[in-house]
């Protein structure tokens, strides 16, 4: 591999046993690996662009460091990277086609966090969430005889349940004790490239509790309506934990009562618009998208619930800035955040992309496309923030923070 090139990767410091390591993960959890590598090893796979030479690899690591790199060490990285397909290679490539045929055979989406993200054991599971709710932090018991109007929409995190567990049970608390939809718009964060803004599938999601159906029929009628194929990139559904999160609550909440269905949608990065100076209404395809589906939403005969799987701010020497954030940084990020929130309220979506664009998203709002949909999407009279939180990973030297809003 004469110009080896590294796909788009997640990259992160930590400590491993007092010693300062970097961390690499492919966000597409195809491969469940997280490799370790030093940071001068960090510092050769970080000019693997595609557009470097061996020899020119060898002369910057020579330049940075004052040593040689020689081509049995740099043959061996390059070999290993390739081996847990974080290169662009056509042993990834044929890897990745032969994982695209077989979930496109699949009859439903298997859980990809069970026994990993939460409690795969129905009793534990059970055990697990009710805690969100009536442990610290929660919003309380639910309440047996629902009164509450219909929720229209919802916004909550798709941070893991070890940190997020609560904020989720405030969302879903308000779901709980109002009239139940017969379908859920889950729009989700997509942590992966893709060619479109949206990526829809028909699957079947599977559940500890079962199987939730995706309402097929209207899938095929949004499809139809539009001129891109919104099953381009339907393998990032196969390992994206932003619906099934979501599901996880649903299911639990609604198993054991009347029969719901789901349409899942995964929402792509706005960042190539924002860098050009230009609105969510630029971005191709995306306008066509909600607007269908918003018609779709209308025609139905059924009650509609959207909710939005999103987190907000990733802060912090993990996402790749130049300093942990310090206690004042913080309080500054709550402003900040819970300002953008206050657009988020008054259901104002330009205002909101508006905010984050304004500071050209240095916060790093990642729930941005699922977020700005769900404000285009919903008819509702005004959103309520019920929850907001920061997790801070000291050792990590990050934040991210998340909430739960309900729309009405």
């Amino acid at each position: 591999m004469d110009y080896p090139k590294l796909r788009r990767i997640d990259a992160f410091p930590f400590e491993n046993s007092g010693q300062k390591v970097i961390a690499l993960r492919d966000p597409t959890r195809l491969d469940d690996k997280v490799l370790v590598v030093s940071y001068p090893v960090f510092f050769v796979v970080s000019l693997f662009d595609g557009t470097r030479s061996l020899n020119e690899i060898k002369a910057e690591y020579m330049r940075r460091y004052g040593e040689i790199l020689y081509s049995e060490r740099l043959d061996e990285i390059i070999s290993y990277l390739d081996e847990q397909y974080l290169l662009e290679s056509e042993r990834y490539a044929q890897y990745h086609r032969q994982l695209e045929e077989e979930f496109r055979l699949a009859e439903k989406r298997v859980s990809a966090f069970a026994g990993k993200s939460y409690e795969s054991d129905l009793n534990k599971l059970n055990h697990q969430i009710e805690q969100f709710f009536t442990g610290p932090g929660g919003p309380g018991s639910l309440s047996q005889n629902p009164q509450g109007d219909m929720v229209k929409g919802l916004i909550a995190p798709h941070i893991d349940f070890q940190r997020g567990g609560p904020c989720y049970a405030w969302a879903y608390k308000e779901l709980a004790e109002s009239i139940q939809p017969d379908l859920f718009v889950l729009l989700g964060t997509v942590h992966s490239p893709t060619d479109f803004p949206f990526v829809l599938t028909s699957k079947k999601f599977a559940t500890p509790w079962g199987e939730v159906e995706t309402d097929a029929e209207i899938v095929a009628a949004l499809a139809e309506k539009l001129s891109f194929n919104p099953f381009q990139d339907e393998l990032v559904h196969k390992t994206e934990h932003t619906i099934e999160f979501q599901l996880v609550f649903l299911d639990y909440l609604f198993h054991d009562k009347k029969k719901f269905k789901i349409l899942p949608v995964l929402c792509g990065s706005f960042h190539d618009i924002m860098a050009q100076g230009n609105t969510p209404q630029d971005k191709p395809y995306l306008h066509e998208f909600i607007a269908a589906l918003r018609d779709l939403i209308d025609k139905v005969p059924y009650r509609t619930c959207c909710i939005a799987s999103a987190d907000l701010a990733h802060v912090g020497l993990r996402f790749g800035d130049s300093a942990a954030p310090s206690n004042a940084s913080l309080k500054e990020i709550e402003r900040k955040d819970k300002e953008m929130l206050s657009h988020v309220e008054r259901l104002d979506a330009d205002a909101f992309y508006a905010s984050i664009a304004g500071e050209k998203d240095a916060r790093k709002i990642c729930g941005l496309p699922p977020m700005y949909s769900l404000l285009r999407l919903i008819d509702a009279k005004e959103g309520k923030v019920l929850n907001y939180q920061q997790s801070v990973e000291a050792e990590a030297g990050s934040v991210v923070t998340f909430t739960s809003m309900v729309f009405t």
